[in-house]
């Protein structure tokens, strides 16, 4: 069986310092934002090449908390892409405000063309994804959204380490919205997540925001929320921090032989990045023929998914909100698209298991 994601592989080669971190932990006694949290806030704040990071409980926390932080609420849209995890629509409802939803371009990134025709007088945010590892064109979305006085919101769930012309993503907008759930390339065991920014007055704002809304601990002064890190999962995340960039370039290795490899003309793979480094949380194909080529390879023994197979406009708890825009891109993708496996410990002899299988069908 070839698994999508293989966390037991993982955690082997890394086990003596997984099990260092969790035990200093509990011995030390201290559980909820304490010093593993500080130390991995900054070190993951120069990883990025942010001044700040706030860790978060998870990805749709730290989008939602820089939504309060720029005073986004009832009344406010925010364009986002509609071929996206649920977590970034639904985390401007959260907000009170109203998504608005984009097309996207042939690398399924939000098409940034269409993005003026959807700005109204109510129009206070963009939220651009880092969609399967592979970076927006930030040059343009600081340009639009410096155009019509907009926030620009990263959501890099998927892109740690990622890059726009050696610049790592988080680290252009007002905001970085990272997830550190356990399938990302950097991730947690059990939910965590963090916001990167360069702006002081958002960093404080953001650490009170995550703690019921006190600066102190003791005295609310804004409308904040539960949303903390534990202790083990920072210790956990400061362990595989070190690891990130050797994990990337094995995904990107993997990328390369599985375009050396795969010869079907009817499967058309992602195209290498040219403007920005690529790195591959998912290896998304697409194929006429997408659901006969996934049972084929299910009857290979190989595991596959769909990233995404129901868009945010298709989803019922979107369905009555009023959209301004098509999405012929992303609805002709949806049918197509198959993701397949790219974890760093996935071995050569199984990508040529699965190379041969698709080459077949």
């Amino acid at each position: 069986m070839v698994l999508f994601n293989d966390f037991v592989t993982e955690y082997k080669s890394i086990k003596r310092d997984i099990d260092s971190a969790i035990r200093r932990v509990i011995d030390r006694g201290f559980f909820i934002l304490g010093p593993e949290v500080d130390n991995f806030e900054k070190n993951f704040a120069k990883y990025c090449g942010a001044k700040y990071a706030v860790g978060v409980a998870s990805g749709t926390d730290a989008l939602y908390l820089s939504l309060l932080a720029s005073g986004i609420g009832r009344g406010d849209e925010v364009i986002v892409p509609v071929n996206t995890a649920l977590a970034t629509g639904i985390a401007v409802t959260m907000s009170g405000a109203r998504p608005i939803f984009a097309d996207c371009d042939e690398n399924f990134l939000i098409d940034i063309k269409v993005i003026p025709s959807l700005i109204t007088k109510k129009t206070k945010a963009i939220i651009p994804v880092h969609l399967y590892g592979r970076s927006c064109d930030m040059k343009m979305l600081v340009a639009v959204a410096k155009k019509y006085k907009l926030v620009l919101i990263e959501d890099c769930a998927q892109a740690h380490g990622a890059m726009w012309h050696r610049k790592k993503v988080g680290t252009f907008g007002d905001f970085g919205c990272f997830s550190f759930y356990p399938t990302k390339n950097l991730g947690a065991y059990g939910d965590a997540g963090a916001i990167t920014t360069n702006n002081e007055h958002c960093y404080k704002k953001l650490k009170a925001l995550r703690f019921y809304g006190a600066s102190d601990r003791t005295t609310s002064t804004l409308f904040g929320i539960n949303s903390r890190v534990d202790e083990i999962q920072a210790a956990i995340l400061n362990a595989k921090l070190a690891r990130l960039d050797e994990w990337n370039k094995k995904r990107k290795n993997i990328a390369a032989l599985y375009r050396k490899l795969v010869t079907n003309k009817n499967i058309a793979l992602p195209k290498p990045a040219k403007d920005n480094e690529h790195v591959y949380h998912l290896f998304v194909a697409r194929a006429k023929n997408r659901d006969a080529i996934i049972a084929a390879l299910k009857k290979n023994g190989i595991h596959t998914m769909i990233h995404y197979p129901v868009l945010l406009h298709q989803q019922p708890i979107f369905k009555n909100i009023k959209q301004r825009g098509t999405f012929p891109h992303a609805e002709a993708y949806a049918k197509e698209i198959f993701s397949l496996p790219i974890h760093p410990f996935l071995k050569e002899k199984e990508i040529i298991h699965i190379a041969k299988a698709l080459n077949v069908v």
